[in-house]
């Protein structure tokens, strides 16, 4: 069977997606005028009713508040380069998230106008979300989108809305390691893949609350070693990372985030690079 690799630039061995998700401004609540409150919570308190849920969102607002300076200092300290998967609704309410994406020269994503979901959405409906995201986002960053993540699913009609309107690369994927082309959904216009990894996310630690940050970070590392490993053996491949600003900015999880990535640093044949600059390599180098 013949393996999946690609070349990276400078000969790496691999390639490492740094992903920060922020979601945290634009989630669920009656505040919002959506019929309940955010179902994702670190407490597993899922209300039904229509009332808010002023310690989620207080849970939320650490995020911003606490978790997003430790990151950037993370980011900014090791000269790491991250790719912000950013809700805009999110950056218009917390403007300094998007100063710091800015100041630091990473890359905005889209995850959307709003984090909620958007599979329920009808094609005119999805079109507006989508061109309101990319508005936001330009206006408050800077420079528009070029990639895309949805809140877990998407329509039928999502990638061919996401070449329509400008995008060049889809995160939506967790089939393999490296980038491939997707030529089928609009016929002449291919659209660069990306793929998303969700076993190494900082998510496991809400959604599995027995992980503690040690086997996050084992696991992560597990994971960064194996693919290096098959690098030098002659198969290079890409590695993500995903965080959200009040999972692992959390005063007893950050130390994990910065010991991951001090064994990239002790690593001297890895590209630490955006999603964008990761799609645009994949597209000189494999010709659609």
């Amino acid at each position: 069977m013949r393996e999946e690799r690609i070349d990276w630039p400078g000969r790496a061995k691999m390639a490492l997606s740094i992903v920060v998700n922020v979601e945290e401004g634009s989630e669920t609540t009656v505040a919002r005028g959506d019929r309940g409150p955010e179902p994702v919570d670190e407490l597993g308190i899922h209300l039904k009713a229509a009332i808010r849920n002023y310690g989620n969102e207080s849970n939320y607002l650490y995020g911003i508040k606490a978790g997003a300076p430790r990151i950037v200092r993370l980011l900014r300290d090791y000269g790491v380069r991250a790719s912000w998967t950013v809700a805009a609704m999110s950056l218009e309410n917390h403007p300094e998230i998007a100063r710091a994406i800015a100041d630091l020269g990473h890359e905005p994503v889209s995850h959307g106008w709003r984090w909620i979901h958007q599979f329920k959405m009808d094609e005119e409906q999805e079109r507006d979300f989508i061109r309101k995201a990319v508005a936001s986002i330009e206006r408050s960053v800077g420079v528009r989108p070029y990639g895309w993540l949805s809140r877990y699913l998407h329509t039928d009609n999502t990638r061919r809305l996401l070449i329509e309107e400008g995008f060049t690369y889809h995160m939506d994927d967790y089939s393999g390691d490296i980038p491939f082309w997707d030529r089928e959904t609009v016929p002449g216009k291919p659209i660069v893949i990306v793929p998303y990894q969700i076993d190494t996310n900082d998510m496991k630690m809400w959604t599995d609350p027995a992980m503690t940050p040690q086997q996050w970070l084992d696991y992560a590392k597990a994971c960064f070693d194996q693919l290096y490993r098959e690098g030098e053996g002659g198969n290079p491949k890409m590695m993500s990372l995903g965080l959200h600003l009040r999972i692992i900015g959390r005063a007893g999880r950050i130390w994990a985030f910065e010991a991951f990535l001090r064994h990239v640093r002790s690593h001297s044949a890895v590209w630490i690079a955006t999603r964008r600059e990761i799609a645009e390599h994949f597209a000189r180098v494999e010709p659609a």
